[in-house]
């Protein structure tokens, strides 16, 4: 597996496993044969209603917990600063663990305007312990531009939608320019018709490669983190086995420009949506 190192010294696997709808007993089945394949890095959330679920399989895979790289997001519900340091507490009690290797403010809900207290009740879990990196998803340039201005602490992550009708040129870059590491949501477009495009069918064909390879390497290719979810067994394993080619400068280029300026899979703008909660 390869990884990529953050901008605090940390390294992440450079794929992970998403988990968004995996849940209760046959969720666990799920990631314990994604461990077996050999998914190291697993991305949960709060409001994926499934932290146990995760920590179970950890628990159940017989590997030592310095084998994984485990994820968790802060909902918007517990944003001021008491309520986030409390819940980063129960999110690791939900999974039995001592710590989260990357724990992310979810959503940024500027409108309700208090991510600025949720951050810093993460730096403070960071010093004691809780948590090692600590980032956001979902954040425009001008949300980490006052994180980093009021506490003096740059996000490690920054997790996105991105996919070939959502490719987020702009953010990349800015992330980059922060140095920042992106990751990506719904990395194959959550059922997009994505897949279907020739550009991306005739790449498979060439590299002997299925269509949601070629895109998981166009987005490692542009520095990008996929946490691509999978319950079909297969498919698990194949979007492991990304990093035996690589795509020519011209070919991720023209899947880049595959963008829509609607792409987005529910339309969820960040200055704007209020999160499920």
């Amino acid at each position: 597996m390869q990884t990529v190192t953050l901008n605090d010294g940390f390294e992440m696997p450079a794929i992970g496993l998403g988990t968004y709808q995996v849940r209760g007993g046959q969720g666990v089945n799920q990631i314990l044969a994604a461990i077996k394949d050999g998914y190291r890095s697993l991305d949960t959330a709060t409001n994926y209603d499934n932290e146990g679920a995760v920590g179970e399989a950890i628990r159940r895979s017989g590997l030592p917990r310095s084998a994984f790289f485990v994820t968790s997001k802060l909902p918007g519900k517990y944003h001021q600063y008491a309520d986030a340091t409390m819940a980063i507490q129960e999110s690791l009690y939900r999974m039995g663990l001592d710590y989260f290797d990357l724990f992310l403010i979810h959503w940024p809900l500027p409108k309700r305007d208090h991510y600025v207290e949720a951050w810093q009740a993460m730096i403070d879990a960071r010093t004691r312990g809780l948590i090692r990196s600590i980032g956001v998803s979902n954040f425009e340039p001008e949300h980490l531009d006052r994180l980093i201005q009021e506490t003096g602490v740059t996000p490690a992550v920054n997790q996105l939608e991105v996919h070939p009708y959502w490719t987020q040129e702009r953010m990349v870059a800015e992330d980059q320019k922060r140095g920042i590491v992106t990751e990506a949501w719904s990395p194959l477009g959550r059922g997009s018709a994505a897949l279907k495009e020739p550009l991306i069918q005739q790449l498979a064909t060439k590299y002997g490669k299925n269509v949601g390879q070629i895109v998981l390497r166009w987005h490692t290719q542009r520095g990008i983190v996929p946490i691509p979810k999978a319950s079909n067994l297969v498919h698990q394993r194949g979007n492991l086995d990304i990093f035996d080619f690589s795509l020519a400068p011209e070919e991720v280029a023209a899947i880049t420009a595959l963008n829509q300026d609607d792409g987005r899979i529910d339309n969820q703008d960040p200055n704007e949506y209020e999160e499920f909660d």
